[in-house]
């Protein structure tokens, strides 16, 4: 266990993956971008139009929301359903 974690939140952090609550995102502004971070490792950069729109979305919004769209705008979102929509009757024709 990390020095700064207490176990209650390594609990939460392990609830919010099993169910599919993208968690871990930060976002850095550097000039004219934008540098979107998965638990510390860069994820990805974002510029120009796609920067400003970000920023917009996120100082309006809850956390829990730029969260969700820090894990769209980097890919990192499909985690936990692929199975069941794969099974899904509507996925098998």
């Amino acid at each position: 266990m990390r020095a700064h974690e207490s176990q209650s939140t390594r609990s939460l952090a392990r609830y919010l993956l099993r169910i599919g609550v993208p968690t871990g995102f930060s976002y850095e502004v550097h000039a004219d971008e934008v540098v979107i971070h998965h638990h510390g490792r860069r994820a990805t950069t974002l510029r120009g139009q796609t920067a400003s729109d970000f920023l917009a979305q996120v100082a309006s919004s809850d956390d829990s929301f730029g969260q969700e769209l820090m894990a769209r705008l980097t890919g990192n979102y499909k985690r936990g359903n692929e199975r069941d929509a794969r099974q899904h009757p509507r996925s098998s024709g």
